[in-house]
């Protein structure tokens, strides 16, 4: 039983989730919005909310734990040239996740994830 377990799992293992977060997190760091289930939404967006917190201190440290977390180097310059001065004065919540519809193939709920 998963009693009091709130680990967002994604039915996967956690090497497979760490590649998907990384992967769904770069594009949206990228392109500043993407298109998602409504679970891999929710799992982006808390995912994101780190790093570009993590961005706003802009040290040496900072840019290092982000580096272990998505080794992408466009990706972190772009986090900590652009979004983190861009959040400088915002307190968090730097995503929207707004429900789209549900698709055809499978009916899963689709949802928007965008940078605010």
């Amino acid at each position: 039983m998963r009693h009091q377990k709130n680990k967002i799992t994604l039915d996967r293992k956690s090497a497979g989730r760490k590649a998907l977060l990384r992967g769904l997190a770069e594009s949206l760091i990228l392109f500043e919005k993407i298109t998602t289930t409504k679970a891999k939404g929710r799992a982006t967006r808390s995912f994101v909310e780190r790093l570009i917190t993590k961005a706003k201190q802009n040290t040496l440290a900072a840019r290092r734990l982000t580096l272990a977390k998505i080794p992408a180097k466009n990706v972190v310059k772009k986090l900590f040239e652009v979004l983190g001065p861009r959040y400088a004065e915002r307190k968090g919540g730097y995503t929207r996740v707004t429900l789209l519809n549900h698709r055809i193939g499978d009916g899963a709920e689709e949802v928007l994830v965008e940078l605010i």
